[in-house]
Order: structure tokens, then sequence, then C-alpha cells
């Protein structure tokens, strides 16, 4: 019988960190067991999960082993040169956000159903925060939930929702308090998107893709166990998902030169004349890329499963606007190549489009980087009031209750 994490690491060599021992021991089980090239990519999320390599720092039995996080990069890197595909952009709901919402704030039963799963890909999951009338200010949102029994009956409209269209679960904000300030109304939920009433439509984008989606929300029944963290208490479970959120989008830890500027280093090799000009401005990037790798490094090592800190708002805000200027420079190596763009042609994509090889695609993809998942000037106000000590922006109707305030 398997011994377990805990007595693995009592057991182990003294002369060697043992949490790390304890990872390299079970990444060595993992990959002799596989075999990677004929294993299909359901099937090894599904073996790096039961071998506690998913999440290194969730507990045991649901993902993790109950170690320190900065080992997570340790093994995601061991495991991609070994052939191991990325679920994240299959799953990246699932994967960066969902699940340490889940192992936070769900019940045993809920981390039970659906982490492995989501792992695994098998269940997609979507985001249902923003409405057309609530985007940066999430917390003004309209969705109503009324409580009828043991269920909650929901109805509104939530929008840029990624790959709704293909979840099949989604974490759902909605207000079920309009008599309270806009933060204390709100509750959480997790929203099966196959439930009666609930309508996903396209979102066409820029580069002729439908990856987001307004789903609309009419009578759609939740059982209360379904809700996430108690009655009112959505705020506290929704900025657990944001800072996750921010983390996600700012980035992965990687390797040094990976990303989209190897596209553009790719690119420049590739050219048949070396402007001085366009050089200096890819080494520029070169080292903004690789001083946004080392800062996501070290802020995965500081946080812990649940809620991150402010430091992912430093990550998302650096990276939308580094990979905007990266995809830039990436059409100026092209030179009037970079006019060609192979079609506008509507699809809907299975998997989210945050990084490509086709660099013409990804400049326009990259538009939205500024955008999703809060906004360059909301990461601005996040790191200014809450790293900088800065004085906040006035709120006026922070403590009037929500159905008291004007909206248009």
């Amino acid at each position: 019988m398997a011994q377990s994490s805990a007595a693995q690491l009592q057991s182990g060599d003294h002369g060697a960190d043992p949490e790390e021992a304890l990872v390299e021991q079970r990444l060595t089980e993992l990959l002799a067991a596989t075999d990677v090239a004929k294993t299909p990519a359901e099937e090894l999320w599904g073996s790096q999960f039961d071998s506690g390599l998913a999440w290194v720092n969730f507990p045991e039995g649901r993902g993790g082993l109950g170690l320190s996080v900065r080992l997570q990069s340790v093994i995601d890197t061991r495991l991609r040169r070994a052939g191991f595909p990325v679920n994240f952009y299959r799953n990246p709901i699932g994967v960066g956000m969902a699940a340490p919402v889940l192992i936070s704030h769900g019940s045993a039963a809920q981390i039970d159903r659906y982490l492995r799963p989501l792992f695994t890909c098998e269940e997609v999951w979507c985001q249902l925060f923003s409405e057309p009338g609530a985007g940066s200010d999430v917390a003004s949102l309209a969705t109503r939930a009324v409580q009828d029994g043991d269920e909650w009956i929901v109805n509104g409209q939530k929008v840029w929702t990624t790959l709704a269209h293909v979840a099949r679960f989604g974490l759902l904000v909605a207000r079920t308090d309009p008599d309270v300030p806009k933060h204390q109304g709100l509750t959480y939920f997790v929203l099966d998107m196959h439930a009666p009433g609930v309508e996903v439509r396209p979102l066409r984008q820029i580069t002729g893709e439908a990856e987001f989606n307004e789903v609309y929300l009419t009578d759609v029944r939740i059982p209360d166990r379904e809700r996430l963290g108690a009655v009112g208490e959505g705020w506290r479970v929704t900025l657990t998902t944001l800072m996750n959120e921010r983390v996600a989008l700012g980035g992965g830890v990687g390797s040094r030169g990976s990303g989209p500027i190897a596209e553009a280093v790719k690119l420049w090799k590739a050219a048949s004349r070396h402007d001085p000009v366009l050089r200096e401005r890819l080494v520029r990037l070169w080292a903004q890329a690789e001083a946004g790798r080392l800062t996501n490094l070290r802020a995965s090592q500081l946080r812990e499963a649940g809620t991150p800190g402010p430091e992912g708002s430093v990550g998302k805000l650096l990276n939308a606007e580094l990979n905007q200027r990266i995809y830039e420079l990436c059409i100026d190596l092209l030179g009037p190549a970079g006019m060609l763009y192979a079609s506008y042609a509507m699809r809907r994509p299975d998997e989210a489009s945050f990084v490509g090889s086709d660099v013409r695609k990804m400049l326009l993809r990259s538009r939205a980087n500024t955008v999703e998942g809060g906004t360059s000037e909301i990461m601005r106000n996040i790191l200014g009031e809450r790293v900088l000590g800065l004085p906040g922006e006035p709120r006026v109707d922070r403590d009037l209750p929500w159905s008291k305030v004007p909206r248009s």
C-alpha cells in the first residue's frame, strides 16, 4: 500500500528538501507509469490529479499534496517537457479560477464532485460576472436570485462570458438583497449551464471568432446546495475569483524567453534584414518579458491556496500591455505580410485564444487583454490603493442601498 504524503515526507532523504523529494518521487512514478505519446489528454490529466500534482498546495485526495505552491512551477515544467498537454487553454476558468474558489469556499460534496473532472477538462467552466450595466464595477450587477424553498430562481443577463457555449458549469454571482449596499447583497452559486432557462448567444470578435458570449437567465432554478459561501457573502467569494483570475491572466511562470516574446524572437531570426531600431525594440521587450516572468514567479511562491494578494494585479497589468507591444513588433517584423489575415469567418472555438502562433490573429486578440479580467485602469487603482497606500477613488454609492442607486 502506498504511503501517505506525510509518511513519505518523514521517511525521505533528510539531505534534501523533503517537499522537493516527495514531488520528485511522485513525478518519477507518474512518468514511469505513463506512455505520454499514446495516452489521451484527459487520462494524462487524471493521472496528474490522482498523483497530487494538479495543484500541489491543495489537500491530499483533491489534486494536491498539501505542499508549498512554489513547487507547482517545477511540476508543470517537468510535465511539459515530458509531453503533457496544457489544460489551462481548454478550461481556463475551471483550472485558473473555479478550482481555488471551490477549495476555499465549497462544501466537501462540491469539491469531491467538481474538482477532478474540472482538471481533466471533461467539464468546462465559465464565469458569469459582467453584465451590460456592470463591467468594471461588478458589484453593481442586477441579476436577481430569489429564494424559493431549497432553490433559488435566477433572472438576468451576463455578458463577455468566455467559452459559455462549451461550458458545463458556471460561476454565477447574483443579487439576493437589493435593499443593502451593493457589496453586501450578493450571493455566489455554481450554475448548471444545461439547466432550463439558460440561453447562450455568441459575441463575434475582431478576430472573427466568437470566443465570448452573452448569457440570458430566465427563471433558472439553482438548488441551495450549489451555493458557495453564505447568503449575502458573495462579494467575498467573488474577490477570491477575481484575484485568481488576475494571477491566471497575468501569465504563467514558464521558461525564460517563452510565450509571445518567443514568437517575436523567431520572426527576428527569420527576417531578411536586421533593422537596428527593431532590434532595440525586441531586446527591450525581451527584458520586460523576463522581468514579468520573474515577478510572476515570486508572486506564485508567496501565495497560498485560496485568495492571492494584490500582486496578481501587477502581473495582469504588465502582461496585458506587454503582449500588445510584442505583437505590434511581430507585425512590424513581418513587413507587408503582416497586413494579411487568413479569414474573418465566424468560428466557435473550443479553447480560449490567450496565446497562439498566428501573430496576426494574436495582434487582434491582444486588444482584449487590457479589458478582460479587469481593465488596466482598474488594475492601477487596485495597485495604487492596496499596494502603494494612495487615497482611494471617490465612491459616493458605497453605503447606499443598491435599490437607491441611480441606474441608466
